[in-house]
């Protein structure tokens, strides 16, 4: 397999909130080894090594985080690792990607990958990222990648597929319906009974000039973007242009700026494992639980309790009589949430901005 038209961008711009304390803005979810052992981030470009060269795969990240990220990833050019200086949700950063690989060949396929999931099944999911960029290659589409289903889940997106879309390779592939919104439970539920909604992965692939493409007609202002920025790659104006332009763009996600828009969407049916990795409670999924279903991760201590989430690496945690809790030790803060509210920890480090006095430990 040629692989040197073959590129891949990874984003690795988010917070990771959702796993503060041990998440922090000078240390995101995706520099932690939360699974396996090496950084999420380091996981996400090993997973793809045999499918696309080191020298193609970029990350883009914040302007802040760029050394960490470089040493996260000693495999990489370092000119590979591109700081943002502020965030403008994914589609600012699909289209400087987009930029970064037409630089090396504009006539490329590319995958748009995230830097914080978990996959299984490698041999299935490279198999079905190959033929996702030979399609890319060959045709004017767009791919995102679909997940079957586990269970109803409200902290994902839906992709609604409908009929089949032809193509010789051993994955299936689906024209697309329409992208449904994170829903309530009973309409997760609903998505899930009728067998043609899957996850939104938030993985893409597509080729430069199909993206371009989809770009000067949904969102004429990212294709100025990609055609501003193509003079200074690799030069050293690049990082000056870069926050003159970010600075008149809105905040708006891939999904919403063109994907919702296009309608020549296809999506990839992965039947790999995968996950999210979205809060504490995904990690049940990767770690073994004790008689009681406690996830115990470092020095935790039961007794008639039940259920619960620990991560105290460092110092001992003992929990005595509780169910469903999650209790987390780590830079100096002592996290304890109910299991149920996890998404509302990111609510609970807003606010602790607001204080003003904790910003060392956010």
């Amino acid at each position: 397999m040629n692989t040197s038209s073959q590129y891949a961008v990874i984003m690795a711009g988010g917070r990771g909130e959702r796993f503060w304390p041990l998440s922090t803005s000078k240390r995101p979810k995706q520099l932690l080894d939360l699974v396996g052992d090496r950084a999420l981030i380091a996981q996400a470009v090993e997973r793809i090594k045999d499918l696309i060269p080191a020298e193609n795969v970029f990350v883009i990240t914040n302007a802040d985080l760029v050394d960490a990220t470089c040493e996260a990833l000693p495999e990489l050019p370092k000119s590979n690792v591109i700081g943002e200086p502020m965030g403008r949700d994914t589609a600012a950063a699909v289209a400087l990607g987009c930029a970064l690989v037409e630089a090396k060949d504009p006539k490329a396929s590319f995958a748009i990958l995230t830097a914080d999931q978990v996959m299984g099944d490698l041999p299935v999911f490279n198999r079905t990222l190959a033929d996702a960029l030979k399609l890319a290659r060959e045709e004017d589409v767009l791919i995102t990648m679909g997940i079957q289903p586990a269970h109803p889940d409200t902290g994902f997106g839906y992709i609604r597929a409908s009929e089949a879309y032809e193509a010789e390779s051993d994955t299936s592939f689906f024209k697309v319906k329409k992208f449904e919104e994170k829903p309530s439970l009973s309409r997760a539920k609903e998505f899930v009974d009728s067998g043609e909604c899957f996850w939104n992965s938030g993985m893409f692939i597509w080729s430069v000039r199909s993206l371009r493409k989809a770009m000067l007609r949904h969102c004429p202002p990212l294709t100025r973007l990609m055609d501003l920025m193509l003079p200074h790659i690799g030069k050293a104006s690049f990082d000056e242009k870069l926050l003159a332009e970010y600075e008149q763009l809105s905040k708006i996600s891939i999904d919403y700026a063109l994907m919702e828009k296009a309608n020549n969407i296809v999506m990839a049916r992965g039947e790999f494992a995968w996950d999210d990795v979205g809060s504490w409670p995904a990690l049940e999924n990767h770690f073994p639980q004790d008689d009681h279903g406690n996830t115990l991760m470092g020095n935790a201590e039961m007794l008639a309790s039940d259920g619960n989430i620990v991560y105290s690496r460092g110092r001992l945690t003992a929990c005595v009589g509780v169910s469903d809790l999650i209790v987390v030790q780590a830079e100096g803060v002592t996290l304890v949430c109910a299991k149920d509210q996890a998404q509302s920890i990111k609510q609970m480090v807003k606010r602790l901005h607001e204080r003003g006095d904790c910003g060392e430990l956010l």
